[in-house]
């Protein structure tokens, strides 16, 4: 017997853990008291259900009945005292009251803490049902009591009164503290959901913001490409250049890669890779010898996300205050490596260094800026970008969160 009601009382908890979890569970329960207890957990909300669930997994199982256990300890025990007060009832009557009590008591605070919304709306009708139960259990107590000590009638109906009015101010001293927890609970949700309700405002409008700088930086590069790599076709056909069928299949692969990436918020490195070295032909075939290249990619990191076109903004910013201004040109080196929980990408170039950058101290440039701007919206303050001198030329280190892999 006992076995089977650990059984069901187990399943009942299992039942509304995962009703107060996902309350859409609990149209799917069969017919009956139990499912009617679950379709009133699925209607509380959302903040009151998390704080009766984290409730309910604290006491699950045997630790309900060791506190129940504990609470009946001091409970009998107030009772004992209750009987050298008032030696006129018997031993274990007053234990059993004192217990009756005492669990009302709990049950009553327990009530107002956790279902504090339902006992602020409909405390008058909890005020009847709490005074008609107090009538109820005195006269049911008190004429139980002397009917078993073989009082008269009359004597016990008189006993019945005094009793009665003695439950009545015990049930209204039950009653006020339940209903002040209620309603202090209930400013308290009040208070609390209004502040949910502004930070999901301000998280939305925080997107919103975000989006929008994201469209505008993208906005501001595209045509910043394209004209760079046009005004490069443009210089190879006025010189006749005898390369311009391989140039023709270069741009044309920039140029594909990069309308199809800058319509993506992330692309993988293989894919970024991909595009700079398309953009480098280029170049190269633009600058000839001036201009050499390597790009490093380990197969490890090449499904790793990252904002689109970062590494060609950094790339392009080496080709044109790097290399363009040095007499003899120089190498850029592009190279992608796993540094504890992080990817560091290096971009250096052999060319002139921080001299020619906007501003002397090397952290200016529109493209920089948008760089920057862009890691931050992607990352917070987990990424950064650093530049500094390469003796030769220029380095520029950009480190960003090692995520999982892009699909």
């Amino acid at each position: 017997m006992l076995r089977r009601f650990a059984n069901w009382y187990t399943e009942w908890e299992d039942e509304t853990l995962a009703v107060l979890a996902q309350p859409e569970l609990a149209e799917t329960l069969p017919p009956g008291y139990r499912k009617r207890q679950a379709l009133k957990l699925a209607k509380m909300p959302l903040v009151q259900r998390k704080q009766l669930q984290a409730f309910t997994e604290k006491y699950r199982g045997a630790r309900m009945a060791w506190a129940l256990a504990r609470l009946s300890l001091v409970f009998s025990l107030c009772g004992v005292l209750l009987h050298f007060f008032a030696q006129d009832m018997g031993f274990l009557f007053s234990m059993f009251i004192a217990n009756v009590i005492g669990f009302s008591v709990t049950a009553a605070v327990v009530g107002a803490w956790y279902d504090y919304r339902r006992l602020t709306q409909e405390k008058g009708k909890l005020l009847l049902a709490i005074l008609g139960f107090s009538v109820f259990a005195a006269v049911t107590s008190t004429g139980l009591s002397m009917w078993m000590k073989g009082q008269p009638l009359g004597h016990a109906m008189e006993r019945v009164s005094h009793f009665t009015g003695g439950v009545l101010a015990g049930a209204l001293t039950i009653m006020i503290p339940a209903l002040i927890i209620s309603i202090l609970r209930n400013r308290q949700y009040e208070t609390l959901n209004l502040q949910l309700q502004q930070e999901a405002e301000q998280a939305r409008l925080a997107r919103e913001l975000s989006e929008s700088q994201l469209r505008l930086l993208r906005a501001q590069i595209e045509p910043h490409f394209l004209f760079n790599t046009l005004g490069a076709v443009q210089q190879l056909a006025q010189h006749g250049a005898p390369r311009a069928a391989e140039l023709t299949s270069n741009l044309i692969d920039f140029l594909r890669s990069s309308m199809r990436d800058m319509r993506s918020e992330q692309v993988c490195l293989a894919a970024e890779f991909g595009l700079v070295e398309s953009y480098l032909k280029v170049m190269q075939v633009r600058l000839g010898e001036r201009l050499r290249f390597s790009l490093q990619l380990p197969r490890a990191l090449e499904e790793v996300q990252l904002p689109t076109m970062i590494l060609l903004t950094l790339v392009e910013n080496a080709i044109k205050h790097g290399i363009e201004p040095a007499l003899r040109g120089g190498e850029v080196t592009l190279l992608a490596e796993a540094v504890g929980g992080a990817v560091r990408i290096r971009v250096q170039d052999g060319g002139v260094g921080m001299s020619t950058l906007p501003e002397p101290d090397g952290g200016g440039g529109t493209g920089l800026d948008n760089v920057r701007h862009r890691l931050r919206l992607a990352y917070g303050g987990a990424a950064c970008l650093e530049l500094r001198d390469g003796e030769p030329g220029l380095i520029a280190d950009l480190s960003i969160p090692l995520k999982d892999p892009c699909a």
